[in-house]
């Protein structure tokens, strides 16, 4: 630790860029952030493209008789969730994570109605938990908002 770096230590302002090289709870806050507002657009994304799938699949009978319109159309609205979720995240992490970690439950309750998708269901359950972590790391670092603190 450089002199400066130790000085800036004891009054507990080091930059953002010493932070990331240093603060291994200030890395994970910013992996997550990162990837929670990356994952979320680029998949919203692709729910008006279809490049990674045939995302109609993944919409329960059940979810399709309450929505109004076709499994496809839903896909648009979802998609556009995903998107705001994901810039949530990048805005307002404190609530972002929380909204994606809310989205992951919905989307897991859908795959473990329709059957067969168990191990996607497993998967987003871990990505839950990654959301929820996210929220929690959030509360330690305020002035990260690009919204303000609070």
């Amino acid at each position: 630790m450089t002199t400066s770096t130790a000085a800036a230590s004891a009054t507990g302002e080091l930059s953002r860029r010493e932070r990331l090289k240093t603060d291994p709870t200030y890395q994970a806050f910013w992996l997550l952030r990162i990837g929670f507002t990356i994952a979320p657009i680029l998949f919203g994304a692709d729910k008006f493209a279809d490049l990674l799938t045939n995302w109609d699949k993944y919409l329960a009978p059940w979810v399709n008789n309450l929505v109004p319109g076709t499994a496809h159309q839903a896909m648009y609205a979802v998609g556009v969730i995903e998107i705001v979720a994901g810039l949530a995240v990048l805005v307002k992490p404190r609530f972002g994570g929380y909204l994606v970690a809310a989205w992951l439950l919905g989307i897991i309750v859908n795959l473990l109605s329709i059957g067969g998708y168990g191990d996607i269901a497993l998967r987003d359950f871990g990505l839950l938990l990654a959301a929820l972590t996210l929220t929690r790391l959030a509360r330690a670092f305020p002035r990260e908002d690009l919204l303000g603190r609070r």
